[in-house]
């Protein structure tokens, strides 16, 4: 059974599942919506937590694109790994394109652990270009198609909010852990007593039939899954990060730097978005540097962090660097940086209106 919610022009759909779909109301708008916007939740979390995000996309797109918001991992399965997840993810939305034939592209907007997932769920979502050209029996020829797709659909956005590219690993990437050495070791021992499989992925200590950790085989195309050439895919690719009290995901591994490539800010001036106080365009590192990256893991955090950080450079990025530091919620950051709840509507929006403003461009 489904739900059906009119507001302010923007119609949503709920099932008994916890799927979110969000469109116009009104029907030349949703006829002409051709971009489909994948947005997915963090650990624990479920569809709901992208319902303002989702509203406001429609509210000043509304020609452009249909909205649906994750629902196939909430609550408890987070907890199942970033594949597993990425696999549900992967079916989630092969449904959605089959539904919806109107549909020629696809973006992703994910929030933290998410990030992760969306990663792992185009790689299997990869189709690549049709090389071979074929006549058919009346004697035209099928028109090859110049770039590869995800699921069929031109890829434009992918798009992540304080998602932990790097892991969790050490490093203070967990600031709640203060950084200190002993605290950050015993976390990477326990961890997966609470976050169970997703734990291990997150802490890169997981060795299924003695492969590498998960996030390191999503440096590179990996058996038959396409993880960095769905990545390039994508116009944009872009990374909005907390510069400070997000103490769930730090600043260097949801920006994908180092420690001296983190950039000096002051607070924003800018009154269209004055929570994001530094923005950078990364263009990609020449992957001739990368060929030789390592698929054995010598155990050294340091080691297997700059690995990560190089094989994911190989694509650009924009880098969008967001400052709660004045905000009465800063504390909350994690989830203003999404504006979770209505609470953090007058707080977060601006990273939101940030968003939108540039999806097309």
């Amino acid at each position: 059974m489904q739900n059906d919610v009119a507001t302010n022009g923007v119609c949503s759909t709920e099932s008994v599942n916890g799927s979110c779909d969000v469109w116009s109301c009104k029907d030349s708008d949703s006829l002409s919506a051709d971009h489909l916007v994948i947005m997915v939740h963090g650990i624990l979390g479920s569809s709901s937590d992208w319902k303002f995000g989702a509203e406001q996309f429609v509210k000043r797109l509304p020609d452009k694109v249909f909205v649906h918001c994750s629902e196939r991992n909430m609550s408890k399965l987070t907890l199942d790994g970033v594949d597993v997840m990425g696999e549900r993810l992967e079916k989630e939305v092969l449904d959605i394109i089959q539904e919806k034939p109107n549909l020629r592209k696809i973006s992703f907007v994910a929030h933290s652990v998410g990030g992760l997932v969306a990663r792992y769920a185009i790689g299997r979502l990869y189709r690549p270009p049709k090389r071979e050209v074929k006549e058919d029996t009346s004697g035209n020829e099928c028109k090859e198609e110049p770039r590869g797709t995800i699921g069929g659909l031109e890829a434009v956005n992918f798009i992540t909010v304080a998602s932990p590219h790097l892991g969790s690993r050490g490093n203070k990437q967990v600031p709640f852990l203060f950084g200190v050495t002993a605290f950050e070791k015993a976390a990477s021992c326990v961890i997966h007593w609470i976050f169970r499989r997703t734990g291990r992925h997150l802490f890169l200590t997981d060795d299924d039939e003695g492969k590498p950790p998960l996030l390191k085989r999503m440096l590179k195309d990996y058996d038959e899954f396409y993880f960095i050439s769905s990545l390039c895919l994508f116009k944009r690719r872009v990374l909005y990060s907390n510069v400070g009290y997000d103490h769930i995901v730090g600043w260097r591994t949801s920006s994908i730097r180092r420690e001296s490539e983190l950039p000096k800010w002051e607070e924003s001036l800018n009154e269209t978005y004055p929570h994001i106080v530094y923005e950078e365009h990364c263009k990609a590192c020449d992957a001739d540097q990368y060929e030789t990256i390592s698929t054995e893991d010598d155990g050294s955090s340091d080691t297997l962090e700059e690995e990560l950080v190089k094989g994911l450079s190989r694509v650009s990025w924009e880098k969008i660097d967001v400052s709660f530091h004045s905000s009465r919620l800063r504390f909350a950051a994690h989830s203003i940086i999404q504006v979770k709840d209505e609470a953090m509507h007058t707080e977060g929006a601006d990273v939101i209106q940030h968003m939108i403003d540039h999806f097309l461009t």
